[in-house]
């Protein structure tokens, strides 16, 4: 088969780097990749986002299948896209169609599912411009911290967790009436507080069937013991230590079944990876929020655990036929560590030489915002890479990582070196 890719990121690498492992992958592209994917894919000039360009070039390179990294295209409806083209509708799209991802494209819709479906998760309200005073008058029914998440679309960055009653109220009145976080908070969820551990459950459907990868658990914040500002993530820890099988069975039977049989109650046709975010309160798995794709950078530490056959995955998800397969997994832990341009998560210079790449032994580097210049490997966004590594326990990994990170430089590189402190 030949394969296309969509995305630029530390998991469109990690998809690159599984899927040329497969002897069904004929030739591989990324669109547009990153310098990573350029030295075992051929990467294409394109923007996830634009349609037709993509459709150009599945049909001049014959393309049979198209993996979906991040959720802007598949919230915009490119599998429709797809199904709804004659010249298109035979090649196999990996990620929900548009009505299925609004599971992550609009937190209410989210919540109204969870809710719909019994499914264990926070109290909330939404609140638009029209009707802010209900907001306020809910905030003060409720014990901070105070919770106000972006409906729509905010590069996970549209979630605020606030201690001071004023402040939320300035903040929520910051959100919707002064448009924040722009159209995404054009209407916002408040939600009370659940205070717990946070980890994410992985799984796979192809509408009918299911399959749980690996759990994982990603660092959100820029600061060393959880501080600072939200960022896309600075690493992440598989499997997760406290999640034991008494409490993956909650997951299963209260959290993933009720989840993919409402997705078949609310025909919400589903072909891909549901990324669910938990939090552990008390003993009991309560859901945070839905994405509707892999997470960055838990990818890069729940694929290469995954000893099966991705293109094989791939394959029986869009037949329909995913309880036909076996997922064999490592018994190993994985971790990574993100490393970041100087100023992430707000303003960062771009442009950096990196150096050191040739010395990594027994990790693995997943680039995401690195390009190549002049024969040169540069920094190109926030997260530069993410350093993986194996190990007996999480500890092992993880010292294997950092040892890694070492022989790396680039000007103002930062990294958080307490990734699986809380563990």
């Amino acid at each position: 088969m030949n394969i296309l890719i969509l995305g630029s990121g530390g998991r469109e690498h990690t998809f690159a780097w599984k899927i040329a492992q497969s002897p069904l992958c004929e030739t591989l592209y990324v669109a547009p990749g990153n310098s990573g994917t350029a030295k075992i894919a051929k990467n294409l000039d394109i923007k996830v986002t634009d349609f037709n360009a993509i459709k150009t070039a599945v049909l001049e390179y014959t393309i049979d299948m198209v993996v979906v990294g991040p959720e802007d295209p598949l919230v915009l409806g490119i599998h429709d896209y797809f199904l709804n083209d004659v010249q298109l509708s035979h090649v196999a799209v990996i990620g929900p169609q548009k009505a299925a991802a609004e599971l992550e494209g609009s937190k209410e819709f989210a919540k109204e599912f969870l809710y719909r479906h019994h499914i264990p998760t926070a109290a909330y309200q939404s609140f638009n411009a029209s009707n802010v005073e209900d907001g306020y008058a809910f905030l003060e029914t409720l014990k901070p911290p105070y919770v106000l998440k972006a409906d729509g679309l905010a590069a996970g960055k549209g979630v605020l967790i606030l201690n001071d009653l004023n402040e939320a109220k300035a903040e929520l009145k910051n959100m919707l009436v002064d448009a924040k976080f722009g159209d995404a908070s054009s209407k916002v969820v408040i939600e009370e507080f659940l205070d717990g551990i946070e980890l994410s459950c992985f799984v796979l459907t192809d509408g009918k069937h299911y399959k749980i990868l690996p759990t994982a658990k990603d660092y959100k914040r820029i600061g060393e013991g959880d501080t600072g500002l939200n960022t896309g993530g600075m690493g992440a820890v598989s499997p997760v230590p406290f999640a034991t099988e008494a409490f993956l069975n909650k997951i299963e039977e209260r959290i993933v079944k009720p989840t993919i049989l409402g997705l078949q109650k609310d025909n919400l046709p589903y072909k891909g990876f549901v990324f669910i975010g938990l939090i552990k309160v008390g003993d009991d798995p309560k859901v945070i929020e839905y994405n509707v794709r892999m997470g960055d950078p838990e990818t890069e530490v729940v694929l290469p655990r995954l000893k099966t056959d991705l293109v094989e995955i791939f394959k029986a998800i869009s037949e329909e036929r995913l309880d036909e397969i076996n997922l064999e997994i490592d018994d190993r832990a994985a971790t990574t560590v993100m490393l970041v341009s100087g100023g992430y998560p707000e303003a960062y210079e771009k442009g950096k030489a990196i150096s050191g790449l040739e010395n990594i032994k027994d990790s693995l580097v997943f680039h995401a915002g690195a390009t190549i210049k002049a024969n040169q490997v540069v920094t190109s966004g926030g997260r530069v890479m993410a350093i993986t590594s194996y190990g007996n326990t999480y500890e092992e990994a993880i010292k294997k990582s950092y040892q890694n990170i070492n022989q790396l430089h680039f000007d103002k590189m930062y990294y958080r070196k307490d990734i699986g402190f809380d563990l």
